[in-house]
């Protein structure tokens, strides 16, 4: 199975009588199309998520007639249909700090110029729901929905740095069964992200996610108790590593309580 679809697999679930398996078993089915794959069959949709091929077929059917998936004939396979657009439209469209704290990121991408973008974590993953730049850069866009990896990106540094010790343990258990080759590195890198994230408030990723690319990240606690996370970066050529860490990272993290004082 998947390790992304893997975290969904707590410990008190299996005890809980109020969890619905097969909502669960369709939910997986769905999140199986974030893993790159634009159309799949019932067989890749199995493989990615560990369940059994007839079960597959009826969830397949069942999201088919519900609108959230749609078949074609012709490649006998299923892609993500209106319905899981509409659910994300409902979610980006709502979100109160998202609304409030474009234009806070608009002024600082533009001052900067740099791309500012606010994430949430799904999994494994931190998400896009929001992302700003400055109008005439051409660099680095990362549009809503856009998934970044949760161990080697600045806002997915920072999300595990603010997360409770038990929480982080948990992902970071998923994180080296999803990476064992290159775990020892990983969970070195994380450790010093965490270590600077105590000492200034903020993480980075230089060259770490993409060679070319030097970022912050600094965590977003929401008023709900809700973590998200702000980054900032730019390719290196632009932006140096010294002007990350000694700059942007420091003003990334006032920005952060900037928005954090709206009452978000």
């Amino acid at each position: 199975m998947n390790d992304d679809l893997e975290l969904l697999k707590e410990p008190a679930v299996a005890k809980d009588r109020k969890f619905v398996e097969a909502l669960s078993r369709g939910l997986d089915v769905l999140r199986a199309f974030s893993q790159g794959a634009v159309v799949m069959g019932n067989q890749d949709i199995a493989r990615i998520t560990g369940l059994p091929k007839p079960t597959v077929s009826r969830m397949t059917y069942t999201l088919t007639k519900l609108g959230y998936l749609s078949y074609s004939p012709q490649l006998e396979k299923y892609q993500l249909d209106s319905g899981v657009l509409a659910l994300g439209y409902a979610y980006v469209s709502n979100l109160r700090v998202r609304q409030l704290a474009k234009p806070y990121m608009d002024e600082f991408a533009r001052s900067t110029n740099t791309s500012v973008g606010l994430t949430c974590r799904d999994r494994l993953s931190m998400i896009y729901v929001e992302n700003c730049r400055p109008a005439e850069s051409t660099s680095l866009r990362m549009d809503v929905g856009v998934r970044l990896p949760l161990a080697t990106t600045a806002a997915g540094r920072a999300y595990l740095a603010a997360m409770k010790d038990d929480e982080r343990s948990h992902v970071l258990d998923a994180l080296a069964a999803r990476n064992p080759d290159n775990w020892t590195e990983m969970h070195a890198q994380l450790m010093d992200s965490f270590e600077d994230y105590r000492q200034h408030g903020f993480c980075l990723s230089l060259g770490n996610w993409d060679r070319n690319v030097n970022a912050a990240g600094v965590p977003l606690f929401l008023q709900d108790g809700t973590i998200m996370a702000l980054t900032c970066g730019a390719p290196s050529y632009l932006v140096s590593e010294e002007k990350v860490k000694n700059q942007l990272a420091h003003q990334l993290a006032m920005l952060a309580r900037d928005i954090e004082r709206l009452g978000v």
